[in-house]
Parts: C-alpha cells; structure tokens; sequence
C-alpha cells in the first residue's frame, strides 16, 4: 500500500492545494497528517485527495472540535485525537505530532511499532531504530525551513521517500 505522509500544513493554502495535487497524482491509498493544519479551512483540501485521509493533532492546532466537525462533513477525513494507532498491511503504525518527547520516545523504544510517523520539527528525517522506521515527512508549509516537503511509504518493501513540493 502507498501511503502519503504530510504535517505542519500551518495554513499555507497554496502549499496545502500542492501537496493535494501531488498526492492525488502519486495515486496514494492513504494519507497521515501528523498535524499542525492550525485552522479548519485547511480540512476541505484534504477531502480532495481521493484516498482516505487520518491525521492528529498538532501543538498549535486550536480549535479541536471546528476540526473535527470539518473532518466530519468530508467523506474521508478523519481525525483521531493526539495520538493513533493504525494497522495497514500488518504493519503496525504509530501516529502523532511529536511535540512530546516522552511519547515519541516511548514509541521508538521497544519495537512495538514497525513504523513510527510523527512531525512537529519541521525537519524531514527517515530513520531505522532498531527494527522501528522513523518517518517525519518534514513541513508542509515551509516556513522554516524553505523546502517545503512531504514523504511516500510503501508497505511491504517499508521504504519512505521525501519529495519536495
């Protein structure tokens, strides 16, 4: 299974319509959003993608429930609180924002993820610890670091690619 990884959206809507473009070409069966969309006009461009779409919550979204409810009216858009746990193609993933360290550590530690996703640094990183791959697919929005970027999975063959945008 193909999986498209974004985060750190932070509300650029041109970015935000790119990754969409980029994701919906790349013909992806999932997307995680490791989150920080920030407000919920950024939800209805994540229906677009014609795929399922789970992401969580980052430390500077705010408005939690505007979020949700957005995701609600959107066929396929879910969001799952700070934290998910996914099972895709027997791999067992781990979903978050990785603002705390704690958990993210906790996640890493002990092979209990095949695959751990997480943002919130902004720096795209693929990582094998152990036998868990460490993916952060970077930012989205670019802010910080001016590339802009956001990361594909392949189950299976568990390779992780960053594209730039």
């Amino acid at each position: 299974m193909k999986i498209g990884i974004i985060g750190d959206t932070h509300d650029h809507l041109p970015l935000v319509r790119r990754v969409v473009d980029a994701l919906s070409r790349d013909r992806v069966d999932l997307v995680l959003h490791t989150g920080d969309y920030i407000a919920p006009f950024v939800i209805p461009l994540l229906g677009k993608i014609p795929a399922r779409v789970v992401g969580v919550f980052g430390n500077n979204d705010g408005d939690h429930e505007l979020l949700v409810a957005r995701a609600l009216e959107q066929k396929h858009v879910e969001i799952h609180g700070l934290f998910s746990e996914l099972l895709v193609d027997g791999e067992r993933l781990a979903l978050l924002h990785g603002h705390d360290r704690t958990l993210l550590a906790e996640c890493l530690r002990g092979g209990r993820y095949d695959v751990v996703v997480h943002g919130h640094t902004h720096q795209h990183a693929v990582v094998l610890n152990g036998s868990t791959l460490q993916i952060n697919p970077g930012e989205v929005c670019g802010y910080l670091t001016g590339r802009p970027t956001y990361s594909l999975y392949q189950t299976g063959e568990r390779e992780a690619r960053i594209i730039p945008l």
